[in-house]
């Protein structure tokens, strides 16, 4: 009728009842040309979304409490109930966003900033900012499909990410299934609404933290290297959990953290962590218990062997073939360093065989306090951190890791090659299988030294 009466405006035509603003205003808006030829701008409402558009939404929920409290209002507006999601996308973007100034600035842009309404490919309305892109419309619709968008098409035409969507543009977003996809830093420099720019700021966020842990753990170690300091005893779990307490972070991760951000030294760490063993007293104990055994000093650990018909012969396991309990040995009688144990098909088994009088029948006799040398190979494509979370995943096992050597071909598949100590080799398949699971993991086997059971050695040799 008003229309009718008087010409409109062209494109000055606004329906706010049907898409509410994001403070839920209500409202016809239309300009026409009125007497004289001047616009004039006719705002048509009820009662109800005029009490709401003067009072706030505060005044609406005071005023719902004392009528109706459906989900809808009697004028077709929203109700009580739908009011609520309002106060929930508040706090969600409160959650969302730690810095309060920024909170506020986001929330003040979207109560006044103008809008646009798109269209989903299945026909729903999506009310954006002004100037809005396809990435705004991404984390829109869910978090995740922000962070895998890689393109957009707006009514099927593909357009580039920072193009400015129109009212009644249909926006479908095209997605990467890659597992390491995610946003760009540059996305950060024209996305229009505050959900897309918290959402990519957090990402980075997460992802810097998990550098920064990284960091933290290889800062840490290398002073406990440089300080000769049983890296395997203090970088155990039950020592770190202390000293995050003791520092007040809620998680060893925190601790890490705080390391590769600078905000305390690796040093006071290892000092923390030092304390919490008793000392520098406590600390050489458990390296002595934890290093190798060196040339003239007497091994105080049982080999797990002993020598058929005699008790009192020094056995010594080894190293070529690191026998373990369950392979089939042989003894052989040295030159003053007792009987070294080698497994039959070790690869100095026949010359050894040369000298039948020096060998002696040896017999599997472990005790609680055999330990066991296993070497470990495993081969991986070469990527950051590999070396480092293989290392973890061993030492979620609870083995001690003497040695670890990495060497990587031009087909960039990295070979790796660990040392360790075991007091129960029956555990040595849970161990392998613990690496297996590493991501970029091609394969995790043992070393003997025999051409029969190396998987690698037999790859050589083909």
């Amino acid at each position: 009728a008003l229309h009718a009466r008087w010409n409109p405006v062209p494109g000055r035509f606004k329906d706010y009842i049907a898409m509410p603003k994001f403070n839920m205003y209500q409202s016809l808006h239309t300009t026409v040309i009125g007497p004289d030829g001047k616009p004039v701008e006719v705002q048509i409402r009820t009662h109800q979304m005029h009490r709401r558009a003067e009072y706030g939404v505060a005044a609406h929920w005071k005023y719902k409490e004392d009528g109706a409290k459906g989900a809808v209002g009697a004028d077709g507006g929203p109700g009580q109930m739908e009011g609520m999601q309002w106060l929930r996308q508040l706090l969600d973007w409160q959650k969302e966003t730690a810095d309060p100034g920024e909170f506020l600035e986001s929330l003040r842009f979207e109560i006044s900033g103008a809008e646009v309404y798109v269209f989903t490919p299945g026909g729903d309305v999506m009310a954006l900012p002004s100037g809005a892109t396809p990435v705004d419309f991404a984390y829109a619709v869910h978090t995740e499909v922000g962070h895998h968008c890689v393109g957009g098409r707006v009514n099927g035409k593909l357009v580039p990410l920072d193009s400015a969507l129109a009212n009644g543009d249909v926006v479908e977003i095209l997605t990467s299934k890659a597992a390491d996809a995610g946003p760009s830093r540059d996305w950060l420099n024209f996305v229009k609404s505050p959900r897309a720019r918290n959402k990519i700021r957090q990402w980075f966020s997460k992802e810097r933290r998990e550098e920064m842990i990284e960091s933290g753990k290889d800062q840490i170690a290398k002073v406990l290297r440089k300080q000769n300091q049983p890296l395997q005893r203090l970088m155990s779990h039950d020592t770190l959990t202390a000293v995050a307490n003791d520092l007040r972070y809620n998680t060893v991760d925190g601790v890490y953290a705080a390391v590769g951000e600078g905000h305390i030294s690796a040093d006071h760490v290892v000092k923390q962590l030092v304390a919490t063993l008793g000392g520098e007293d406590g600390a050489t104990e458990d390296l002595a218990e934890a290093t190798v055994p060196t040339k003239g000093r007497p091994r105080t650990l049982d080999s797990g062997v002993t020598v058929v018909g005699t008790d009192d012969v020094w056995v010594k396991l080894a190293r070529c073939c690191t026998p373990v309990p369950g392979d089939p040995i042989m003894g052989f009688v040295t030159t003053g360093k007792g009987v070294s144990v080698h497994r039959t098909d070790c690869t100095n088994a026949e010359s050894l065989k040369q000298h039948p009088e020096r060998l002696i029948n040896v017999a599997w006799s472990p005790t609680e306090t055999s330990v066991f040398l296993v070497q470990l190979q495993v081969e991986a494509l070469d990527r950051p951190g590999l070396l480092a979370e293989i290392t973890r995943a061993l030492t979620e096992q609870h083995v001690n890791i003497l040695s670890a050597s990495v060497q990587t071909g031009r087909d960039r598949v990295a070979l790796s090659r660990f040392t360790f100590e075991m007091a129960d080799p029956s555990h040595l398949e849970s161990v392998i299988r613990s690496v297996r699971r590493v991501s970029a993991v091609l394969d995790a086997y043992r070393i003997t030294g025999t051409s029969q059971t190396d998987p690698h050695r037999r790859h050589r040799t083909a």
